[in-house]
């Protein structure tokens, strides 16, 4: 009886434990090793194909909204790409700004003559403003940038390069970086850390994880930011979907579900956008990604969730199962650590188990960092800054730690609230629960108030 009842409670633990070190072994350590041999094996399969010397011609889309403070530094990166000119075709669609943006494009006009540029005028949105670009557009291929970032010079030759390398690709998610000068000339030492930790979680993101997803044509979103078609692909599409706040995800939903297109990563071709501007933002923004993933996943996997050969079938149930489902145990499990000391654990024993999975994910994080150093051979600057930033290997469990708990309150956010672009900040997040905490003791505090004026008479 006794032998029955220990190895019940040797079942529950280690139940208990692994619960927690799967997620990190699975998602994590497991496509840490897989990038390796990917990259030996990108290395072997494009090593003995010839670089097309002649490339086609590109339409450049870049989405204008107030975006004057950035468009000139925009411009300037696309005409200082090595990508020949008189192969471009740069429509810029202005989607409502109030600002100064088109004095802007006038100026870039004079100063870049030889930029093929038209400006366009859309008022419905950003999907919409796309679309019309599309039917606009002239290359063979497409791309898309956001204004408020720059290219690497490469990157627009790297990527055609691509296209023409792999005729079985119809889409390409360039590689995003946050700027590091930008990064460097913060002067407040926490958000420089937190500018630092994203920097880091960009790289690992595009150069490792989406590295291994490519490979298996299991990427789930193209990023909005620097994307590329084939046009003769995307314009049998359904186009850019305006109920939603993720439009490059539903995109990408489209071409993997309905087109049965492949979808890859060019990861050298490198795009700049500004680090996160405050707490605020990286709160938003995270909120947003995660609304939008959700929006895009009722969209169109409705059917598979509901059966269990959708979660072996299909990548993006797997990866839904693996953000939201999986989101709540790991809810409950920082919440019953607490509660272990309570359950005559021993506090050195809860202590070691936290120490010991920070340890586990601080291992996952120098196998990625091995990874992106490897596909950051060819740019120095980059590979350099990277290197010299190890310590981060680190810190990022803490950042990401912080980084799951915004995108849980995405997920609770999204289940009761409306989908908008706008998303409510950290600042006015707080300002609601101080709201909310005030209201719940209002009735307490009326009633001892009340106690008290009857016994001071």
């Amino acid at each position: 009886m006794e032998m029955e009842i220990l190895i019940n409670r040797i079942i529950r633990e280690v139940i208990f434990w692994m619960a927690w070190i799967i997620i990190p072994l699975i998602m994590e350590i497991i496509p840490a090793f897989g990038g390796f041999f990917i990259l030996l094996k990108k290395s072997f399969v494009l090593k003995g194909k010839a670089i097309p010397q002649a490339v086609s011609e590109i339409t450049l889309i870049i989405p204008i909204y107030n975006s004057a403070e950035t468009l000139r530094t925009c411009l300037t990166s696309v005409h200082n790409s090595n990508y020949p000119i008189e192969l471009m075709d740069i429509l810029l669609v202005n989607n409502g700004s109030t600002d100064n943006s088109y004095e802007v494009y006038r100026q870039c006009q004079d100063e870049f003559r030889d930029l093929p540029m038209t400006w366009l005028n859309a008022s419905q949105g950003k999907s919409k403003a796309l679309n019309m670009a599309l039917y606009n557009s002239h290359g063979k291929y497409i791309v898309h940038i956001d204004s408020d970032g720059k290219l690497h010079p490469d990157a627009l030759r790297n990527m055609a390069i691509r296209f023409e390398q792999r005729p079985e690709v119809d889409c390409l998610t360039g590689v995003i970086l946050t700027d590091m000068k930008l990064i460097e000339s913060t002067n407040s030492f926490m958000m420089k850390l937190v500018r630092r930790c994203e920097f880091f979680e960009y790289c690992q993101s595009f150069l490792a994880g989406r590295n291994f997803e490519s490979e298996f044509n299991s990427i789930y979103t193209l990023s909005g930011a620097f994307s590329a078609f084939r046009k003769s692909a995307i314009l049998k599409s359904q186009l850019f979907n305006t109920a939603t706040v993720s439009e490059d995800t539903q995109v990408t939903f489209q071409m993997h579900k309905i087109q049965k297109k492949g979808i890859s990563l060019c990861e050298n071709a490198f795009f700049y956008v500004d680090p996160i501007e405050s707490y605020n933002k990286l709160y938003t923004q995270r909120q947003r990604w995660q609304r939008g993933e959700i929006e895009v996943s009722h969209m169109f996997l409705q059917e598979e969730l509901t059966i269990i050969k959708g979660f072996i079938s299909n990548f993006m149930v797997r990866t839904l199962v693996f953000d939201h489902t999986f989101a709540f145990p790991r809810m409950i499990w920082y919440f019953a650590l607490i509660f272990l000391v309570f359950l005559n654990y021993p506090i050195a024993l809860v202590l070691s188990s936290i120490g010991i999975i920070y340890l586990l994910y601080s291992f996952s994080m120098f196998l990625y960092y091995i990874n992106v150093l490897m596909y950051l051979d060819k740019v120095k600057d980059i590979q350099r800054y990277y290197r010299s930033k190890w310590y981060l290997i680190f810190v990022l469990p803490g950042f990401n730690f912080v980084v799951f708990w915004i995108r849980f309150a995405g997920i609770i956010n999204s289940i009761k609230g409306e989908g908008v672009w706008k998303t409510t900040s950290l600042t006015e997040e707080w300002n609601k629960i101080k709201v909310a905490v005030n209201d719940d003791f209002h009735f307490p505090k009326r009633v001892i108030a009340a106690l008290r004026r009857k016994v001071n008479l």
